[in-house]
């Protein structure tokens, strides 16, 4: 599909003022707003503006996701907090939980906070690289509505549960390793099913263990129905390590629901026992460790920085061009659309068109109309 390009400004104004006529105070929405520009700033855009109004409006207008966020603290330590998000908006749970285990770490050297009840967060990295921009280590992750099989398995048991840390350095950009436990994500398959590319061969397993390829769209809705599920990372059974991406999955599983009572697996699939649309009370966690109750932030981000400058400079394979680290190529996005704006593809055009009418936004005039 032709995408068209869009001045950020614009796509902030406008998300943010969508977000405030469904309900959502200001300051929340332009909470909710960054965290899903900073998806495209990075070149992330299967979780960038794409989903504002199928993931997060369409929830709020169908009652199953709160516009007005409670963030209630049901029990603190000085270095831990168990949240209640209640159902508000994942991104402001997730923005201010982070918040507080960075201020937890800062006098304390580590925090950690535990959030049940929330929904669907953005980004991940999001969340690692406020902790990293304030000398922190930071790690977060999520579980979600239940798409992915265990190894030897073929129904989905968990979420795509993503691993993410961010490592402070030296660099322009900070280390923020951002991926799935499985190989490819949901939000991967909604674009791929809007701008018509196929399957990856290997990503998802049907009912009877065979990879599934073919059109994005129809695997997409065969996940939803139970009759394929995503692969972890390594694949289909255990010969390229699917193991390990299925330890880890499991891994973010327990780190978001044990220490918040919170519910897993397929009470995260947003349906009642009559097959009703619900809340999906997703679980998160958030942990900061502050580098100077170490040796200090300075020497923190000057040994990252050696560290990842001597992995660049090491030898490359035949015809490669460069070895990356992890945020670089994100942070490359960025440099090439500061000064452009953000790519919007035709079918998020029409949505755009469609809320703005709804709530009538009619200061808002899109390059396409012109």
């Amino acid at each position: 599909m032709p995408k068209i390009t869009v001045d950020w400004n614009t796509v902030i104004n406008f998300v943010t003022d969508a977000f405030v006529g469904v309900g959502v105070p200001r300051e929340d929405a332009e909470i909710v707003t960054d965290v899903l520009v900073e998806s495209d700033r990075r070149g992330i855009e299967s979780h960038g503006v794409n989903r504002f109004k199928p993931i997060y409006i369409d929830r709020i207008n169908a009652g199953i996701q709160n516009p007005v966020t409670n963030f209630e603290i049901i029990k603190e330590t000085p270095t831990t907090a168990v949240v209640d998000g209640h159902n508000g908006m994942g991104q402001v749970i997730g923005y201010k939980a982070m918040k507080m285990a960075i201020a937890k770490a800062k006098e304390y050297g580590m925090g950690m906070v535990a959030v049940r009840n929330s929904c669907h967060y953005g980004i991940a990295g999001y969340y690692a690289s406020m902790a990293a921009d304030a000398g922190c280590i930071g790690m977060t992750g999520t579980n979600a509505r239940p798409s992915v099989a265990p190894t030897f398995g073929v129904e989905g048991m968990f979420g795509t549960n993503p691993f993410t840390v961010g490592i402070p350095t030296d660099e322009e950009f900070n280390f923020i390793f951002d991926c799935a436990t499985s190989i490819t994500q949901n939000g991967k398959i909604e674009y791929y099913e809007r701008i018509g590319e196929p399957v990856h061969p290997g990503t998802i397993i049907d009912i009877d263990g065979n990879a599934v390829e073919g059109d994005a769209g129809d695997a997409l809705r065969a996940i939803r129905k139970g009759t394929a599920a995503l692969t972890p990372l390594g694949g289909i059974g255990e010969a390229l390590g699917g193991y390990k991406g299925y330890g880890f999955t499991m891994i973010v599983e327990f780190l978001s629901c044990i220490l918040q009572d919170g519910i897993f697996g397929k009470a995260l699939d947003g349906k009642d026992e009559n097959g009703n649309i619900k809340p999906y009370q997703l679980g998160h966690y958030f942990i900061a460790i502050d580098t100077d109750h170490f040796l200090g932030e300075e020497i923190a981000r000057k040994k990252a920085g050696d560290v990842i400058r001597a992995t660049r400079a090491s030898k490359k394979a035949p015809g490669a061009e460069r070895i990356y680290t992890a945020g670089e190529k994100e942070w490359l996005v960025w440099q090439d659309r500061k000064d452009k704006g953000v790519p919007i593809n035709e079918s998020v055009q029409q949505e755009m068109i469609e809320v703005r009418n709804k709530l009538g936004l009619t200061q808002y005039v899109f390059p396409w109309e012109k």
